[in-house]
């Protein structure tokens, strides 16, 4: 994947979710770019069009910053905005369509990190690992008090059943929960039940969020389809925040109809709303069901390499888009 040196172009990395870049550099410089980076933390919007319009760029890699149509017209030489990540919420795809930008990103590259995550949130529930620990840790030693529930005897209901859902589907089902499923694709194996959503969530011990923040996904859950949850189930959300109305959930945790949430996203993370921080039986991590070692490796390349493809004039192995 070696360029002309004279016809060297401009990589944009706005921001990134790991120590440093000398991955994405290695594997860019030696293709022959140059690579300019934000800051590691994602900017203000504006910040990311003072960007893009001071580099003019030819390609964007993108992580949590937000990416709009107004960043995109800054760079009129732009071939390639790449997620490093899945979700495509945080960029304006229909401007980069229209401009003829192609738009990437890597579907599956946490696929085992993000259902493991999902079922370590439940396990860590059933078996009060959190408030446990914490209260060893102060000094309490009262296996007494312990209100734990058997993992086997659960409904697990999940929302969403692409190539995460099925595999948490498939961890679960080791553990022999019944399982529901709903989605769009209507799934007909043995393993799991489809169902229709207020149905899901009326027979579910634990609910678990496995789809993309979308128009159709926006609060998805929210007052109305709270109250027809099981009275003391787990919500679990490893999707993205928006997918959920934080309001509608803290209040039906503290009304004490949702016994807790497991949450790995939120709506305005960082920001964690305070009452989320009152039951010990909440979970709360800072968005890393993604993350181990071995994926970001791969997320990090496998996003460079469809750079330096389109950068090449090739065609990307994962497109999201077909521009104009």
């Amino acid at each position: 994947m070696h360029m002309n040196k004279k016809s060297r172009k401009t990589v944009l990395i706005t921001d990134f979710a790991w120590p440093d870049i000398e991955l994405e550099t290695s594997i860019l410089e030696m293709a022959g770019c140059d690579v300019v980076a934000g800051p590691k933390v994602p900017a203000s919007k504006e910040e990311i069009e003072a960007l893009v319009q001071r580099h003019q760029p030819e390609a964007l890699l993108f992580c949590w910053a937000p990416v709009t149509e107004k960043a995109i017209a800054a760079s009129p030489g732009l071939k390639i905005a790449a997620r490093l990540g899945v979700g495509l919420d945080n960029l304006a795809v229909d401007a980069c369509t229209k401009r003829g930008i192609w738009v990437t990103n890597v579907p599956d590259y946490c696929v085992e990190e993000v259902s493991d995550h999902a079922v370590a949130m439940l396990l860590a529930w059933a078996r009060g690992l959190l408030p446990f620990d914490r209260g060893v840790r102060s000094g309490t030693w009262d296996p007494s008090i312990a209100k734990l529930r058997r993992v086997a005897d659960m409904t697990v209901g999940i929302v969403g059943y692409g190539r995460i859902g099925r595999r948490t589907a498939e961890k679960l089902a080791g553990f022999g929960v019944e399982l529901l499923v709903h989605t769009r694709t209507r799934p007909g194996d043995g393993d799991v039940t489809s169902c229709e959503l207020p149905e899901l969530v009326s027979k579910s011990d634990v609910i678990i969020l496995h789809v993309p923040l979308t128009p159709e996904t926006h609060h998805l859950v929210d007052s109305e389809l709270l109250e027809k949850t099981k009275p003391g189930a787990l919500l679990i959300n490893v999707s993205r925040g928006g997918v959920v109305d934080t309001d509608a959930v803290i209040a039906a945790i503290q009304s004490g109809h949702l016994a807790a949430v497991a949450l790995d996203v939120l709506e305005n993370e960082p920001a964690v709303p305070e009452a989320l921080l009152y039951s010990e039986d909440n979970i709360v991590t800072p968005h890393v069901a993604f993350s181990s070692t071995a994926s970001l490796i791969e997320l990090r390349q496998r996003a460079c390499e469809e750079v330096v493809r389109v950068l090449q004039g090739k065609q990307p192995e994962q497109a999201r888009n077909k521009p104009k």
